[in-house]
């Protein structure tokens, strides 16, 4: 054979392997995902495809593009998610449009009653001026979406708008309707986004559910079952793991959102550490492109954010209580709150005991007793039951400790028990102080509405500028249940993203920045007993606590006077 061609060959083989080598001596392990901001183009690229090709020249020569950019953006903003090393980073900065590259973050999670409660009632007010919400699509980022759930019916409802471009996934056509109307998976491509964990079928069902007779929660909080804008279409967008959601990915769903057509965007999500500048916040970065195009913002990651064209929610009580009494030998009440209402349980005082944090009860004798338990512990409410009941207990008090304040929660414990308030929980110790034989019984009086109190608010609800609402809501949940009862910021964001739908109805010529404005300079600071809002401690709750004050959907509908701003300003 020539030794010339052999010599040739060879050249040929080294090169092609140097250049396969030097893909592969990059350790996969020094990898990760980073969002990379760029420069707006010289030129306007015409399709996706084309703009791909460009955000591919910043990437190292010797990598294999296809495998690393993970998304192209094209409305959020200018850039793609791109696995990297720290040092193929620091080279990308030294080309030309090149603005910002850093690792991704990584987000948490954060009703029969409550449109009633915020003065929401059919064919009169804000529901018939807004028709109640009709025509207007709400895009939800969340776990996903049970679109079996009878939340989701369509009946009375109305065609998508023409300009709606969204699909639903996989054409699965069996599982959307004029209801639903989108459903795209970025955690599993492939499947549909059928919601197995039940927080985004009830933040659904919460913004825009259709109405349901004869919903219950066991037998309590009894009623007709709507969300806020029950004549809105909705969009899910599934971009969570369970409870933790990946920035990259959320960042393509809002981007498909933008471009496929959606009114409102509600995101129940939060930081899993502090927050990045706020020209490095890619999500405050997105929202204002969105808000550009006349997109309102709503999310629940209150303190934050600093981006003056998001609406963030704070959380806070309604007046309905599922109530559970702990009475006390001495004649003593003290109204706490469970959503097990047992029929038959014992009206005879049995013995109390403290079993402090109730985790270890093995030196205590709690058989037949009712246990009074410390939440200032590492253990959760149904790790608490759960030691009790198994350990013989009757029943359990479980008293807040100082941060939980007076916030308490009707959760189905099955199991004799109820939650009380910190000062309460502090008056049955110093019972318990003053007899060698403190007795105690619960009784379960159901679901009561009317607390003056309310809206309080709630111990967990973020401090910032904010505007507050309501944490505890009833909605769709894909359980053995079709309701479920569940309290947090994430259950605040969607009912505002309701009413940002209605007055998107109502006033189709307003601009975000207006609604945003209507929104919360009618915002009640007064409780229903007209004193001024209090937080957790019962205490006049700051400003900080109280942001903007507590949503009056019917006062923003005719605010008087309004701030707009427009995206340029």
């Amino acid at each position: 054979m020539d030794l010339k061609f052999i010599s040739t060959f060879l050249c040929f083989v080294l090169l092609h392997s140097s250049k396969t080598f030097g893909e592969n001596f990059i350790n996969q392990s020094d990898l990760e995902t980073y969002i990379v901001h760029l420069e707006s183009p010289d030129q306007l690229f015409s399709n996706s495809k084309d703009l791909l090709l460009w955000h591919q020249l910043f990437l190292p020569t010797n990598s294999n593009h296809s495998s690393r950019i993970l998304h192209s953006y094209r409305h959020v903003f200018n850039g793609f998610a791109a696995m990297l090393s720290s040092d193929e980073v620091r080279e990308m900065e030294k080309k030309r449009g090149f603005l910002s590259a850093r690792p991704q973050r990584i987000f948490q999670l954060h009703t029969t009653h409550t449109p009633s409660f915020l003065g929401l009632h059919q064919n009169v007010g804000l529901w018939n001026a807004s028709n109640s919400g009709k025509g207007v699509i709400l895009g939800l980022f969340d776990t996903g979406i049970d679109p079996q759930h009878p939340s989701f019916n369509d009946n009375r409802m109305p065609k998508p708008p023409l300009k709606w471009k969204g699909k639903c996934e996989l054409n699965v056509t069996t599982y959307c309707n004029k209801k639903l109307i989108g459903a795209r998976n970025y955690v599993y491509p492939d499947r549909f986004p059928l919601d197995i964990d039940g927080h985004g079928t009830h933040t659904s069902s919460t913004a825009a559910g259709n109405f349901v007779d004869g919903a219950n929660f066991f037998g309590n909080a009894n009623g007709t079952a709507v969300g806020i804008a029950p004549r809105a279409h909705l969009a899910m967008y599934q971009v969570c793991y369970s409870y933790f959601c990946v920035e990259y990915k959320v960042l393509a769903g809002i981007d498909d959102a933008i471009e496929d057509g959606v009114d409102v965007i509600s995101l129940s999500l939060g930081f899993a550490h502090s927050q990045s500048p706020l020209c490095y916040d890619t999500i405050a970065i997105g929202a204002y492109w969105a808000m550009e195009k006349g997109i309102f913002w709503t999310g629940s990651g209150t303190v934050e954010n600093g981006a003056p064209w998001i609406l963030t929610v704070g959380a806070s009580t309604t007046d309905r209580k599922i109530k559970a009494v702990a009475v006390l030998g001495n004649g003593a009440e003290y109204e706490g709150e469970s959503a097990f209402q047992p029929t038959n349980f014992s009206r005879k005082l049995l013995p109390l005991v403290n079993g402090k944090y109730c985790d270890l009860l093995h030196p205590i004798d709690v058989k037949g007793k009712i246990v009074l338990c410390d939440t200032n512990h590492e253990s959760y409410r149904e790790q608490i039951a759960k030691t009790v009941k198994s350990a013989g207990g009757a029943g359990a008090i479980l008293m807040n400790n100082k941060e939980g304040g007076s916030t308490t929660l009707a959760v189905y414990d099955v199991f004799s028990m109820t939650q009380v308030t910190y000062k309460d929980g502090q008056e049955i110790i110093n019972y318990m102080k003053s007899t060698p034989t403190p007795v105690a019984t619960i009784s379960y009086r159901g679901t009561e509405i009317g607390d003056k109190h309310a809206p309080t608010v709630a111990y967990f609800s973020s401090r910032g500028p904010c505007l507050q609402t309501w944490p505890i809501s009833i909605g769709g949940e894909t359980t053995s249940l079709t309701f479920n009862i569940l309290s947090g910021t994430s259950m605040s964001c969607p009912h505002l993203a309701g009413v940002a739908a209605l007055l998107k109805n109502a006033l189709p010529d307003w601009s975000p920045a207006a609604i945003k404005s209507a929104i919360m300079t009618t915002a009640d600071l007064v409780n229903l007993g007209n004193e001024p809002i209090q937080d957790e401690t019962l205490e006049p709750a700051d400003i900080l606590a109280v942001g903007a004050g507590h949503v009056n959907p019917s006062k923003a509908n005719d605010p008087g006077l309004i701030y707009d701003i427009h995206p340029e300003d």
